[in-house]
């Protein structure tokens, strides 16, 4: 089925369909030479006014060089042959009128039903348009509805869209009904969590081949604002993102809700019951399918399947998230989605001993290693090369989960033997000492960086973690120049595109043979996705901006439109609930509540890393830092 929706196919005063935008070019690709045209009316009892209708979309439909082997009109009174109608015709036209009563008469007559496998075109105008959304949003049109409380302005569609139209936008911008501003008064408020899209007579939306189009000057309605999607002569495509377990990190909600402004079909996988879903995801989200579990591929298969049979062809999968970036890649893989990782690639940028051949291959230093599946004897060997101590981490695997720093002979027999079974999963690395630091970025497609940030970790997550320790680090103002030089080049040696990284490494303290000098950096591990935790909401308070939108914008529009103001430093300090500390919650918002951009209680799967609560300042001069974290930190 190709599917048209306008306001009115002419514009206003002519007697044929616009040329403009390249509607009338759309309808007759869609035609066969001498359709069979079926209309259906919007007031089937009238019919004086449904002859007319007849009558004048006939001589339309031949003036503008369309020549019909016959039109029908569906009423009251052919009503019961709608399935043979339907059968029989080409090109179903839904008319304008009153919206609530063409709905009726639909519902009455089982058009939706009757339409099932139509293989046709089916256009609506106006009134027709609006019912062919699944959920009808049918603002009030005669006096009297708009202060009616019994007016119901939610109505079940055919379920041919999910998009919502408004037509008819140069004729109803400033209507006033029943004392209320149409836009402002009714149709802002109703567009939270939705969004509606306005248009001109002669603009329209085409749905076709699993796409959705929409075709001049256009605008979108939602969240009470109207921002413009589109201009004359311009086509604005609706893209279907598919964002896993978009509630979790919590903060994920923050990239639906900017790939929502950005027009973008948010589809939402999960495990937590819709009514759970924060207020702000709610709003974000498209459509959203609940699974039992996120770990069962067949599961989250089916849900993807679902959404490309409702919306048509998937845009892009992401969850941002190092636990699913496996079955994000899988799911692109069978689903041919190519704007990310496909599982052919995802080792290079999950297993640590497969990152070690790309770094090479860009001339990045790193630190030896070996694979324990070698075996006990050969990591001895390279232990005697490298010296003690060394670091034994899973080889896929996130975070400091797992990881071992080992310092003697004794220590590794004793390592191998609590990992009889499982110590090929791992890899040795020698150790090296120096400042820990990310560079964090966004890329497009042309694999350059349309925004950057340096953060700093004065202790590195694994001794946090190790030793129960607070969390402090922080989000500098500017991106070191030699830093900067070395993650776009670590980038472009694993070839990503039109992604947000997190890239670790060394800045070394000292001279290393093999390395560099002091202060050079040497790549500890590459994370294809955002950094964890509050560090993206750090980012957007040390550059005054909004990250979560950046990268929207970047799957969206292939580019950035959000800029940044003041540069910060933005501090995180984490404390946790085991400790007695000096200074009360209280004492901390008295002293440092100009600078406080955020205090939080840490959800528990993240607490290990980032401790019990968080607090986040940000400050003018580096200086301030250190005194931040001894008065929050001091026990």
């Amino acid at each position: 089925m190709t599917l048209i929706l306008t306001g009115s196919p002419t514009r206003f005063g002519e007697d044929r369909f616009t040329e403009d935008n390249g509607l009338l070019a759309a309808v007759q690709a869609a035609l066969p030479v001498s359709p069979r045209v079926l209309l259906v009316s919007a007031a089937p009892d009238d019919r004086g006014f449904t002859d007319y209708v007849l009558e004048s979309m006939t001589a339309c439909i031949r003036n503008s060089g369309i020549h019909p082997a016959s039109v029908t009109m569906l009423d009251r009174r052919n009503a019961a042959q709608v399935r043979e109608l339907v059968r029989g015709a080409d090109w179903v036209v839904l008319c304008g009128g009153h919206t609530p009563t063409q709905n009726r008469f639909l519902h009455e007559i089982g058009l939706r039903e009757a339409l099932r496998g139509f293989d046709g075109l089916v256009m609506g105008c106006s009134a027709g348009s609006m019912n062919c959304a699944e959920r009808v949003f049918s603002h009030p049109e005669l006096p009297g509805e708009a202060a009616d409380p019994a007016y119901s302005r939610w109505l079940q569609g055919l379920g041919l869209t999910t998009l919502q139209i408004v037509p008819h936008y140069h004729q109803v911008r400033g209507v006033v009904l029943d004392g209320l501003r149409l836009f402002e008064d009714v149709i802002f408020p109703e567009s939270w969590r939705h969004s509606f899209y306005t248009f001109p007579d002669g603009g329209y939306i085409l749905q076709k081949d699993g796409r959705q189009t929409l075709h001049g000057t256009a605008w979108e309605i939602s969240n009470g604002q109207m921002r413009q999607v589109s201009a004359e002569n311009q086509v604005y495509t609706f893209m279907n993102v598919i964002f896993i377990s978009p509630h979790f990190p919590q903060t994920y909600a923050h990239f639906c809700s900017g790939l929502r402004a950005d027009g973008v079909n948010v589809l939402g996988i999960a495990d937590a019951p819709y009514h759970e879903l924060p207020d702000e995801l709610r709003g974000a989200l498209t459509d959203y399918y609940k699974v039992n579990s996120l770990e069962d591929y067949g599961e989250v298969y089916r849900a993807v399947g679902w959404f490309a049979h409702k919306y048509g062809r998937i845009d892009w999968i992401e969850s941002n998230n190092e636990y699913w970036l496996e079955q994000d890649a899988r799911l692109r893989t069978d689903f041919n989605v190519t704007t990310g990782i496909k599982s052919d690639r995802i080792a290079s940028i999950r297993n640590k001993s497969e990152m070690k051949k790309y770094y090479a291959a860009g001339g990045i230093p790193t630190a030896r290693q070996i694979k324990a599946s070698e075996g006990e004897a050969r990591v001895r060997a390279f232990v005697k090369k490298t010296g003690y101590p060394v670091i034994a981490k899973p080889d896929s695997g996130m975070g400091a989960s797992g990881t071992t720093k080992i310092g003697s002979d004794a220590e590794l027999d004793a390592w191998f033997r609590s990992h009889p079974d499982n110590f090929g999963l791992y890899v040795v690395e020698e150790f090296i000492t120096g400042l820990l630091v990310s560079y964090d970025a966004i890329f497009n497609a042309e694999g350059e960086p349309v925004f950057e940030n340096n953060s700093v970790f004065p202790t590195p997550i694994m001794e946090i973690v190790h030793t129960n320790a607070e969390t402090c680090y922080w989000a500098g103002k500017t991106v070191p120049a030699k830093l900067a030089a070395i993650g776009r080049r670590t980038v472009k040696a694993f070839g990503i595109t039109s992604r947000f990284v997190h890239l670790e490494f060394f800045q070394l303290d000292r001279d290393r043979e093999g390395l560099g000098k002091k202060g050079d950096y040497v790549g500890l591990e590459v994370n294809m996705r955002p950094p964890g935790g509050y560090t993206p909401d750090m980012m957007n308070f040390a550059h005054s901006t909004d990250v979560y939108q950046i990268w929207a914008d970047m799957v969206a529009f292939d580019g950035r439109r959000k800029g940044e103001g003041e540069q910060y430093y933005c501090a995180y300090a984490g404390r946790r609930d085991c400790y007695a500390y000096r200074h009360s919650h209280q004492e901390i918002l008295d002293r440092y509540g100009a600078d406080l951009c955020m205090t939080e209680r840490v959800p528990a799967a993240l607490s290990d890393d980032l401790c019990d609560m968080a607090y986040i300042a940000r400050f003018k001069e580096k200086k301030e830092l250190d005194r931040f974290f001894s008065f929050v930190c001091a026990r």
